[in-house]
């Protein structure tokens, strides 16, 4: 998976990133986003559920986060609105296996 470098926004903005999914078809496996702030534990942040292009959100992140795809191009998108210092971190998209 190949995702978006860094980027420097301001508070307010929206920003949208990216992850390019190689390797496997992408609808086979639903997609996590996680992240973690700089000397904090990882936090989970909801799942795209590929095949079905719906998602589930963890209740702290269903305000300003939305999870999209574009299957022709196999990629994945992490979009958060109003932006503010607290969502500085590295976001990780993952794909989860079955159970």
């Amino acid at each position: 998976q190949i995702q978006t470098p860094s980027e420097v926004k301001t508070p307010g903005e929206t920003v949208k990133m990216s992850c390019i999914i190689s390797g496997y078809s992408m609808t086979s496996y639903s997609i996590s986003w996680i992240r973690q702030k700089p000397g904090k534990a990882l936090e989970w942040i909801g799942l795209m559920y590929t095949d079905s292009n719906s998602a589930s959100y963890a209740s702290c992140f269903q305000s300003r986060f939305t999870f999209t795809q574009d299957v022709s191009s196999s990629t994945q998108y992490l979009e958060i609105r109003s932006l503010t210092a607290e969502d500085s971190a590295v976001y990780f998209c993952a794909r989860r296996d079955s159970d």
